[in-house]
């Protein structure tokens, strides 16, 4: 999958993968893929939320070594 940026919030607990995921939303362009990666549990149900609400479109999520991995798309 190609990715535009990537966000790095590996022992970051809540809100701070949201908040950063949402800094990185607002600096890219329609279209383009940010790359989230989290381990905080809550991360694996807080990031999904967020696109919901926000109308960005989560493309898929995987778990690689305890990590959340997140692929957002911007809309």
């Amino acid at each position: 999958m190609l990715v535009d940026k990537e966000v790095d919030c590996v022992g970051m607990i809540c809100p701070l993968p949201v908040l950063r995921t949402k800094k990185a939303l607002s600096d890219m362009q329609t279209g383009k893929v940010l790359k989230v990666i989290a381990t905080d549990q809550g991360a694996k149900h807080d990031i999904p939320m967020f696109a919901k609400q926000t109308g960005n479109t989560l493309v898929h999520t995987e778990i690689e070594d305890e990590k959340f991995i997140f692929y957002l798309e911007r809309r």
